[in-house]
């Protein structure tokens, strides 16, 4: 196969995967505020569309972290990386129909990283900055935030003891409007770079960028117009989850735990720490049901997230391995990958049109009549 031809393969599925991750944390900027009643569904997704575009172009630190930092781009080729976005999509795909909101960048680091592992071996894995920028800020990330999202709900509620309910609550559905759109925008701003750094890295290992460059401009529109498309698509299987799985949120709540991810999100970009935006999320929504007294965590719910959180590591490496070693024997390799993958797309998709007939795909906002969201494959 053309090499070039190749590249334009890998970037369109980097592209697919942007898209899947727009779609998969539509709920991570999103689902409070639609549980609280502060935005309608529709409203909130193509605000956080546009403002996942806009956040695509505020930084490039985390781009250059995956493009030159977790792995030696010498010793990597466009099909190795085609190998770990597979991986990636289809962990993406698994968790978003079962509703469990894992981590779209700890599916892409997992998949190249096995990728890597197999076609390269371990002395192209950068383990040292894999710790520092991944490993690390995944385990600190969602207890940071959930202790700020913690502490400003209890002030929140202190501040407020005596005012009527029904005024503080609209006033903080109208904070939220700003929050929720903070949220989206930290999302653009981190997560379409780790598509920008793949991208980037394939046009590196293919010759067409020098060793350590950032991503060209092309390449930051590219992946910021794909991970908008997919966050208007709307993941309405994880918003649910999000909104209401883990705790019934109220406006207070959703104010603090939207505000308390912006910070974490927005610092880690800039410092080039590569954040799972779902993990941060969901310790801010934890965070806010500690700090409200007498509100119910569903730890079942919590305990199926963080076990979702620890296998999405390995096993999208193993997927992306297995794919990798597949991809890199040749054209057919490359082929037999994708079409293996076309047909695991299109069960899981005809699968999840199946179970949205037979399921009760509703949000319920404690101040408003249940809303009906539909599912991805309506809204799409």
């Amino acid at each position: 196969m053309d090499v070039s031809l190749l590249v334009v393969i890998v970037i369109v599925t980097a592209l697919a995967f942007d898209f899947t991750n727009g779609f998969h944390d539509t709920a991570n900027a999103m689902a409070t505020s639609i549980a609280t009643g502060a935005l309608r569904p529709k409203v909130a997704v193509a605000i956080a569309g546009v403002l996942n575009l806009v956040g695509a172009f505020l930084a490039t630190e985390v781009a250059k972290t995956i493009s030159g930092g977790l792995v030696d781009d010498k010793l990597v080729t466009p099909a190795i990386i085609f190998g770990g976005l597979i991986g990636a999509i289809l962990w993406n795909l698994v968790t978003w129909l079962f509703g469990l909101p894992s981590s779209s960048s700890h599916a892409l680091f997992g998949g190249l990283i096995g990728a890597v592992w197999v076609a390269s071996g371990t002395g192209a894995i950068h383990f040292d900055v894999v710790a520092e920028k991944v490993l690390v800020p995944a385990v600190a990330s969602p207890i940071v935030c959930g202790t700020v999202a913690a502490i400003g709900t209890f002030v929140a509620y202190r501040l407020t003891r005596r005012a009527r309910r029904s005024s503080v609550d609209r006033g903080f559905r109208r904070g939220q409007t700003l929050s929720a759109s903070m949220v989206a925008l930290a999302h653009g701003t981190g997560d379409a770079q780790k598509t920008m750094g793949i991208i980037t890295l394939v046009l590196i290992s293919s010759g067409n960028l020098a060793s350590k460059s950032g991503p060209p401009w092309w390449v930051v529109l590219l992946a910021g117009l794909a991970i908008a498309a997919g966050t208007y698509a709307g993941g309405w299987r994880i918003i649910r989850t999000m909104g209401s799985g883990i705790t019934d949120i109220e406006p207070p709540q959703g104010f603090a735990a939207e505000t308390s991810s912006t910070a974490v999100l927005l610092a880690s970009s800039h410092l080039g720490f590569a954040l799972s935006t779902t993990q941060v999320c969901a310790g801010g929504i934890l965070g806010s049901g500690i700090g409200r007294r007498l509100a119910e965590i569903r730890w079942t719910v919590a305990r199926r997230m963080a076990l979702a959180w620890l296998f999405t590591l390995p096993l999208a490496a193993v997927v992306g391995g297995l794919a990798a070693k597949v991809a890199t024997s040749g054209n057919g390799g490359v082929l037999a990958v994708a079409a293996t993958a076309l047909c695991a797309v299109a069960a899981i998709y005809a699968y999840s049109r199946r179970s949205a007939v037979t399921a009760a795909n509703v949000i319920e906002t404690p101040t408003a009549p249940v809303i009906a969201a539909p599912t991805f494959a309506a809204a799409a």
